[in-house]
This record gives structure tokens, sequence and C-alpha cells, in this order.
């Protein structure tokens, strides 16, 4: 077995590794390519459907474990009511529909077990991928944005469902004991990644001394523990791995050092997940076709359907609720694992579990291939749809005194509150437009004026007053809000930030007053000081003096040690 899996492992990773390369010479995520590898390598002989269920399982319980660790539950209670409502929407009204497409599948097919048949296939519609969509789409912008928040709250209880799901589901006779038993096995486990969170880690942090590698090695220890006693009890090894990273703090500076050297080899996870994904599909029969066909159809269109209708019904705008809404529509790596466990248990039909996978496939790829015309199906379809501005959160979450001649901030970073700092020391009328609902209690208590909306919809503009501002500033470094500035056509001067020379040469032809470039300022800085030391102007004490007062400044002011926020 040993030497199968090693085989498995090569062919996996060279086909993988020959198709990244393709991914990254044109500049293309590597994760459709993933899929495809995997595709190639379940064609080898010598790649059996047991080894590559083995590695999707190590591989999906790792990247659950990374998806618990970066949970911060500060952050979900900024939306977490309004997730909940569309979660719980979304459960009743799809789980219902779906358990009946796949009951009826289960009947016209004749599968036994039509009932538990009928379930995987309702779980595989109803649950989403924290994965594709938290911990690989978070990479991007949208991590701290409202449809972020929303989408990763939804994310959270989608796991903590998949999780009841597949402890109840993993019990070959479905009895009340034995049901009772799974559950409180996992509720133990996830109680005791609280405790560990509380106590125990903060124990780990101490007992390192500030060793980075120390910490790093002691949460490896949590997650090695926490699996093996998953599998000593029983259980899917995948619950341990949520509980254990629940049991990771996510603050703190010890922590930032788990996650950059977690990070270090999530890539290497995440190619073993989408390479086994697409590795587990094989060519399908017809009956496989008209259920990943039904399953996929459910999942790309009757979900995000709900989540946009609950959202919108919540107050917020069309394009927050269909970005939030576009972040949910794939099949989960949960409903993966139950379809995986009940293959190992023998109770599900094979035509299912092959739907499954191939609608898990489908889906997927779709997100990826999809993600650059999002704004444009906006536009062309659900804009359309839902016409008439949808204000009630922008305007709840929001306080805009009547301005004129003021200056429009854009973005409540470090960056922004240094400007609010400087206009507020020039009395110089402002407003702050930013979109994480994380700072809507710092804008309440620091910002005279503020708005808490999308920079890319109308609304927050006109709350924000843009046409009688005189100066709009933006501190965030992403180009689709550069242009939406410079589209709105502002009579103000306009300020800009951008990551290169190059794409601050465009928006500057494009109407910008001035676009700054960070690391080309870091760069001449850098430059200036080699000059001021080559010619005796400064010496190294002087310099070092100099930079520590600056960095004491930031501290005193708190600018030091919080994260850029967008």
């Amino acid at each position: 077995m040993a030497e199968e899996l090693v085989i498995t492992l090569a062919v996996v990773f060279v086909t993988a590794g020959t198709l990244s390369l393709i991914a990254n010479h044109f500049g293309l995520s590597p994760i459709p390519f993933y899929i495809i590898a995997g595709l190639i390598a379940g064609g080898f002989e010598s790649v059996t459907q047991a080894e590559i269920i083995v590695l999707a399982q190590w591989g999906i319980a790792f990247l659950v474990f990374v998806f618990a660790i970066r949970i911060d539950f500060g952050d979900l209670e900024s939306v977490l009511r309004d997730a909940e409502i569309a979660a719980l929407t979304q459960l009743a009204v799809v789980a219902p529909i779906a358990f009946g497409v796949g009951f009826g599948f289960a009947e016209l097919f004749g599968f036994t077990d039509p009932v538990r048949n009928a379930v995987y296939f309702s779980a595989a519609v109803v649950l989403s991928s924290s994965l594709v969509g938290g911990v690989v789409l978070g990479s991007e912008i949208r991590q701290n944005l409202v449809h972020g928040r929303l989408a990763s709250s939804i994310h959270f209880f989608d796991d903590l469902i998949a999780i009841a799901l597949l402890l109840i589901l993993s019990t070959e006779v479905v009895t009340a004991d034995a049901i009772a038993a799974q559950i409180g096995y996992g509720v133990l486990f996830v109680v005791a990644g609280l405790v560990i969170y509380r106590h125990g880690f903060p124990l780990v942090v101490r007992l390192a001394a500030g060793d980075g590698e120390l910490v790093l090695v002691g949460s490896i220890s949590i997650l090695i523990a926490f699996i093996g006693a998953a599998e000593y009890v029983g259980l899917s090894i995948v619950v341990g791995a949520f509980a254990a990273g629940v049991a990771i703090r996510s603050d703190g500076t010890q922590a930032l050092e788990v996650q950059n050297g977690i990070d270090s080899i999530t890539d290497f996870f995440v190619a073993i997940f989408f390479v086994t994904v697409g590795a587990l599909v094989t060519f399908p029969s017809l009956e496989v076709l008209l259920i990943a066909g039904a399953l996929t159809g459910l999942v790309l269109v009757l979900n995000p359907l709900v989540h946009v209708l609950s959202f919108i019904y919540e107050g917020y705008d069309a394009r927050t609720a269909f970005l939030a809404g576009s972040s949910l529509n794939q099949v989960s790596e949960f409903a993966l694992i139950i379809a995986i466990q009940a293959l190992l248990m023998g109770t599900i039909a094979e035509a299912v579990f092959e739907a499954i996978i191939l609608a898990a496939a489908a889906t997927m790829l779709i997100t990826f291939l999809a993600r650059r015309s999002e704004d444009t199906v906006y536009e062309i379809v659900v804009a359309r749809l839902f016409r008439g501005q949808r204000t009630r959160k922008v305007d709840e979450r929001s306080h805009v005194d009547n301005l004129t001649g003021h200056a429009v901030v854009v973005g409540y970073g470090r960056i922004g509150r240094r400007l609010v700092q400087t206009l507020e020391e020039f009395d110089q009328s402002y407003v702050v437009l930013e979109n994480d609902p994380v700072l809507w209690d710092e804008l309440n208590a620091e910002c005279r004026n503020y708005v808490l909306g999308d920079a890319l919809a109308e609304y927050p503009w006109q709350k924000a007053q843009i046409d009688d501002a005189a100066l709009v500033v933006s501190t965030v470094d992403h180009r689709p809000v550069s242009e939406t500035i410079l589209e709105r056509e502002p009579d103000a001067d306009v300020l800009l930030r951008s990551e290169s020379a190059d794409t601050a040469s465009e928006l500057l032809e494009a109407g910008a007053t001035h676009v700054a470039v960070p690391n080309v300022l870091a760069g001449e800085q850098l430059v200036s000081t080699v000059e001021d030391l080559a010619s005796g102007d400064t010496d190294a004490a002087a310099l070092e003096q100099a930079q520590l007062e600056y960095f004491q400044t930031l501290e005193r002011y708190g600018f030091a040690s919080r994260d850029e926020r967008i």
C-alpha cells in the first residue's frame, strides 16, 4: 500500500507540476490546471481510487484545519445575524427541493436506500465550499469587504452543519444511540478545541518563549493529536482537523507566525486536493450525467438566487448580495468527505458518488473561470433584475452631515487613519468611505462623517456627496476602485494609489491628479538614505535614532500595531 501511494504521489505531482508551469507562464490561476492534471493522472493504471481517496481525505483535512485557524469570531460577528438568516433561508428552501430531486433520481434508477442517497445529494447541493470561497478566494481584496464577511459567515455556518451531517451519516446502522454517540464525540472535540483556544494555545506560546518555529511545531502537534484522537474514536479525520483549527488562536504576533508557517505548506495540500478531485472523476454514464447536471444546476442557479434574495431582503444592495452569493456556488469539500465516507461504508450508490465528484469538479472550475466576468454578469443580469436602489444597510451604517468642499477618503486602514487625523488637524471637513463592517464601531467613534458601503456601487458615492467634494483620496490599491472614481468624473482633485508605475501612468492619463506608487516611493527613500550615508550627511546612529522615533510616533497614535485594511 505504501509503495502504491508513493507511485500515486509521483504521478500526481509530476502531472500537477507540469500543468502549473503552463498556468504560471500565461499568468493564470493554477487551480483549474490542478483539476485537469487530476483528470490526466486518473487515467494512469498505477493510480487507483483507493490511493486517491486517501490523499483526498488528508488534503481536505489539512485545508479544513487552515480554514478553521483563519476564523475570526470578532469579524464574523459584524454580519453574523444577516448571514444566519440567509443560511437558514437557503437550508429551508433549497434542502427540501434538493432532497426531492435526489429521491426522484434514486427511485428512477432503482438505488437501494433512496432516502440516504437523497440526503447525500441534498448535502452536496446545500453545503458551500469554505476552501474555494474562503481559503483560495479569500486571498483577494474581497476578504475584508461586506460580501466577503457575509460569505465567510455562511461558510462557517455550513461547515458546522456539515460536521453534524458527517457525524450522523458516518453511522453504518442509523439508531438513536449511535447518532447520539457520534454527535457527542463531535461536540466534545469542538469544546476541547475551544478550551485549548482559551487556555492551551497561550500556554504553548509562553513555553515557546517567543520562538515562532516552536509555536508552529506546537500547532502541528495539536493537529496531529486531534486527528489521532478522531481516528481512535472512529470519527472522520476532518472533524479532528476542524477542532484543531479552532484550537489555534488567529490573533497575536505568534498566531501570525503560525499562519505564515502554515501558508508555506498550504499550497502543497491545495494541489493535492484539487488534483484528487480531478482524479476521482470517471467517464460518466447517462445516469451520472443526469444526476450531476441537476446537482450542478441547483448549486450554480438556485443557491445564489436564494442567497441574493435573502441578502436584498436584509437591506443589502444588489451588487453586494450578488458577490456574496457568487462565493457560495461550489460543491463543498465536506460534501466530498461525506460521499467518500459513504462509499467506504457502502451506503451510497456508485452513480450518486460519481455525480457528486463530477459536479464538484465542474462547479469549482466554473468558479475560477467566471471570476473575471462577475461584474459583467452583474451588469447584464442581476442589475436588470433588481432595479432601483437598496440603501437600508448603507443608511443604517453611515453618518454624513450636509457637506461641501470636503474630502472623500476611501479606505480606513493605516493610511486612511493618518489622512483623517491630518484633515482634522487642519479643520477640513471630510467623509470616509469604507466597506469593512468590522470597522463600523471605529468609524462611529473616530470619524465625524463616514459611509459604510461598496466603493464600486453607486449609492455610497451619492451618500458621500462626491459631486460637492473638493478632494477624493483613495488609499485602496485596487484598480477597479480607482477606475470607478475616475468614471464618475468628479470636479474634485483625485489622488489614487497603484501597485505599479505602468498602472499609475494609465490612471494619470485617465484623469487622476496624482497617483502614489508605494513600491517606487520606498525605493527612492532607500536610495536617498544610501546617498546620505555615502555623502556623510548622516551616520548610522543618527539614522537608527530617527527611525526609532518615527516608529514610536506611529505606535503612540496606534498606527504601527494595526493591519492595513481596505
